[in-house]
Formats: structure tokens, C-alpha cells, sequence
């Protein structure tokens, strides 16, 4: 006879793993972000951007049209720095 035994937990974090993967394959492929991007990848909302770091002169942004565009590489690295200098509360 024959037994499997499954780590349901474990199983969950290998799935979210893979998934997060293909979410970084999926951000990488972006060249640029717009506004519904960005606030996907900073999870907030557009007033907080605006009021945060939109106007930072070091923010990289293109108006296009009537479109805000965004080099997603650059924005990335900006975010990071950004947060980084931000004090902890």
C-alpha cells in the first residue's frame, strides 16, 4: 500500500513563490509604467503619490499626451532609494 502525505502549508508557499516570480518576469517585460502601474507597484493611491514623491524633482516622469508615463527601471530604483530615506515610524 501506498501513502502521500501533503504539507498543505508548504504547497502554499511554493505556489506563492512561483507566482511571485512570474510577477517580477511580468514587471521586467515593462519598459514603461502609467499612472494605473504605478500605483499598482507602490500600492497607494494617486493622491498619496502626488503628495509624497510625484514632485520630487528626482522622480523620472514624461507627460505624454495627456498620459504620465514612467521609465520603469528608473522608477523602480527611484522608489527604492526613496523609501529608504524616508523615516522609520
Amino acid at each position: 500500500m501506498l501513502s502521500v502525505n501533503i504539507d498543505s502549508e508548504e504547497v502554499r508557499k511554493m505556489c506563492l513563490e512561483q507566482i511571485n516570480i512570474k510577477l517580477a518576469e511580468i514587471d521586467v517585460d515593462l519598459v514603461f509604467w502609467d499612472t494605473k502601474d504605478l500605483i499598482r507597484v507602490t500600492r497607494l493611491s494617486w493622491p498619496t503619490i502626488q503628495n509624497t514623491f510625484f514632485y520630487d524633482p528626482r522622480f523620472p516622469k514624461r507627460r505624454q499626451g495627456t498620459k504620465w508615463l514612467f521609465p520603469a527601471k528608473d522608477a523602480r530604483a527611484f522608489l527604492i532609494k526613496w523609501l529608504m530615506e524616508q523615516p522609520k515610524t
